[in-house]
């Protein structure tokens, strides 16, 4: 083998390592390196050579996960439309990266990791998205961007666990948690 097929096979154990971590711990937070390792599809050895310990597993993993967050946040494009459009663009990206988030909200990645702490408010480009739709009148200017924000990670997380318990399809979940987003941020008649 050359050096980079090497590399490359490599690459794909470590991420295979990583995706599997993310699929694992997004459905049971609890669950350990060797339950990560079954589903890599590697021994638990392997896992070793890759990450010394939990702990740089989790690492790689909320590289991972912030990773899956821009590419989704950049697809959604914020910029874009009206800003009720957005927030629609949003949800829908966001919502097939559900073990990831379940991963970011159970706090997997390491309670107390200020690099990971929940952050302060919204992130800048969300908050022109939401100051935007108040402008154009497609988002109520009575709920501040922080409220929106919100009501975006509840509905995707009540999405994700009325298809697991109720075995909905994707389509229909997406199709309920837009309409509700939409007709919670809607502006209210006078």
């Amino acid at each position: 083998m050359t050096e980079a097929q090497v590399s490359g096979s490599r690459a794909r154990t470590r991420q295979a390592i990583i995706d599997a971590a993310i699929d694992v711990l997004g459905r049971n937070p609890a669950a350990s390196l060797g339950d990560i390792a079954t589903a890599a599809d590697v021994g638990r050895t392997t896992l070793h050579r890759y990450f010394a310990d939990r702990a740089d597993l989790l690492k790689a993993v909320g590289a991972e996960a912030d990773a899956r967050l821009a590419r989704a946040t950049a697809a959604a494009r914020l910029a874009e439309g009206t800003g009720a459009s957005a927030v629609q663009r949003l949800c829908q990206e966001y919502f097939d990266l559900g073990n990831v988030l379940s991963v970011v909200f159970n706090a997997a990645l390491g309670a107390g990791d200020p690099e990971h702490a929940e952050p302060a408010g919204c992130d800048p480009e969300f908050a022109a998205m939401v100051e935007r739709g108040y402008r154009d009148g497609t988002i109520d200017p009575e709920l501040p961007a922080d409220w929106v924000q919100s009501l975006i990670w509840s509905q995707l997380y009540a999405g994700w666990a009325y298809q697991g318990e109720m075995g909905a399809s994707r389509h229909e979940v997406l199709r309920l948690i837009l309409r509700t987003v939409a007709g919670a941020i809607a502006v209210r008649p006078a």
